[in-house]
């Protein structure tokens, strides 16, 4: 299993923010074979979106061009609380034929921050904690 993980993050909103910078921290102090392929909000140029561009990771503004990486992306994590939006990318993802994408909704991300380190300073407050 040498291959990197390769994660989408959907929704830099405060949830997706906080998520972002937490999960990118350990998956680069930890060495952890996991790298952020893309990332999408609508605000393309917020700070944490202007990081990511910066760091040569895609930035889209449209949650649907994530989907069109069809499987160059192993999971989607959606940060957003739009069940609209949620069954759009399932739908496209259905429609693409892509059985490969694993689409996360944010009680996943919920799930992969218990396992960030206290001692970080994140509190899963920003999930509605737990």
């Amino acid at each position: 299993m040498g291959q990197n993980i390769k994660v989408a993050l959907i929704g830099l909103s405060e949830k997706g923010e906080a998520f972002a910078e937490h999960f990118l921290e350990i998956i680069q102090e930890r060495h952890r074979p996991v790298e952020i392929v893309a990332v999408s909000d609508p605000d393309t140029a917020s700070p944490v979106a202007l990081g990511f561009a910066h760091s040569k990771v895609p930035v889209f503004g449209d949650p649907l061009e994530v989907v069109a990486l069809g499987d160059a992306v192993d999971v989607i994590f959606d940060l957003t609380d739009d069940e609209t939006q949620r069954a759009s990318l399932r739908q496209a993802l259905a429609a693409s034929g892509n059985r490969h994408t694993v689409l996360a909704p944010q009680v996943m991300a919920r799930l992969v921050s218990l396992f960030f380190d206290d001692s970080s300073g994140y509190t899963l407050s920003a999930f509605g904690g737990y």
